[in-house]
């Protein structure tokens, strides 16, 4: 396997039947990432836990409505989650650093771009991130979908080689994981497509399902980064998938052959970022999806929604309304309003900073 790595651990891994924090399960996968870590691997954990820590450790005499709950105890757990692993990875002499960020932080290139810098710094030292959401400052339209969108964003950020997802089921099942004539799908090639396989429901403790992890793992493997689907609550899941992963039950989201560009990858995982949007003809978007090589030029956009800035996300709508396309606008909305349907000057968006979706 690759060098760098991440490896995302859902709620339901961390989280025993009654609620409580898994402290033997954590401790058992922080020996695995050690051992990594001490074989040279590059090690980034995205680990979720926080809201489970907080509850575990304080009850509030007041009622606290959903939001409310989720800052308040993700404040208190974050907390005992950092230094649950602190103490974990100290036995091993790893030190580990703690960030906590939100989707703002992607949405802007110039914070994307601070935010990678801060994290490759604590590699070159040593030092393994652990990623979290910051629940207590995300508003709800602000929010990651689940801690799946947001492994696959620092994977893609930090160029990673590798996302491994751990959650409570083995991989993806062609049926229904408790049928005993189902079996897993070990791998999924670039345009297959799941849809008929997975089920939505969401898991217990965490916010996302099998369709969140699905959509992440095709969308971070379409960017050339191979993604692994995987049982956390398994034995030494993380050596097994290294050592033995043949015996190893699990699904592997095979990668492009052709990395994207690091600007690709960023204006990829943005389309929820979008500060805008343009709407073009039907010639237009025939263009954009017939030749990857291709700019969005002024004279086949026929509408513009929003204000944006030059440099900001925008999304590319088709005229059945369908989202075509993310990407970074060359113009502000006002100058792009003035000049819909000119031809011969530059491009609204350039084709190395426009993602089809």
């Amino acid at each position: 396997m690759p060098n760098r790595i991440v490896v995302k651990v859902g709620s339901n891994v961390l989280t025993r039947d009654n609620g409580k924090l898994d402290i033997t399960r954590m401790s058992a996968l922080t020996d695995q990432l050690a051992w990594l870590y001490n074989l040279g691997y590059e090690v980034i954990l995205v680990s979720s836990g926080s809201v489970t820590c907080g509850r575990g450790v304080f009850k509030s005499n007041r009622k606290l409505d959903s939001v409310e709950q989720r800052q308040l105890f993700s404040a208190i757990g974050q907390v005992k989650l950092i230094n649950l692993y602190y103490d974990l990875f100290r036995e091993h002499s790893i030190p580990v650093g703690q960030v906590l960020t939100t989707k703002e932080n992607f949405a802007s290139r110039r914070l994307y771009l601070n935010q990678r810098a801060c994290m490759e710094v604590m590699i070159l030292n040593g030092v393994i991130p652990i990623v979290n959401e910051n629940d207590t400052v995300s508003l709800t339209e602000l929010m990651f979908t689940d801690n799946d969108e947001l492994s696959g964003l620092i994977a893609s950020m930090m160029d990673a080689k590798a996302l491994i997802i751990l959650t409570n089921v083995d991989g993806i099942y062609n049926g229904s994981p408790n049928d005993p004539a189902s079996h897993i799908i070990s791998s999924v090639k670039q345009g297959t497509h799941l849809q008929e396989y997975i089920q939505n429901e969401k898991s217990i403790f965490g916010r996302g399902g099998m369709a969140s992890k699905c959509f992440f793992a095709q969308k971070v493997a379409d960017e050339g980064i191979k993604t692994i689907i995987a049982n956390g609550k398994r034995e030494n899941i993380l050596t097994n998938l290294f050592l033995h992963p043949d015996n190893t039950p699990h699904t592997e989201f095979v990668p492009a052959a052709q990395p994207a560009s690091n600007v690709k990858k960023w204006i990829a995982h943005s389309g929820s970022f979008a500060c805008g949007a343009v709407h073009v003809n039907a010639k237009a978007a025939d263009t954009l999806r017939g030749n990857k090589a291709v700019s969005l030029l002024l004279v086949g956009v026929t509408d513009i929604e929003g204000d944006f800035e030059k440099g900001d996300i925008i999304s590319v709508i088709d005229p059945n309304g369908n989202k075509l396309a993310v990407g970074r606008s060359s113009y502000d909305s006002n100058e792009a309003r003035a000049n819909i349907g000119k031809h011969d000057i530059k491009p609204l968006v350039h084709y190395d900073y426009l993602c089809l979706e």
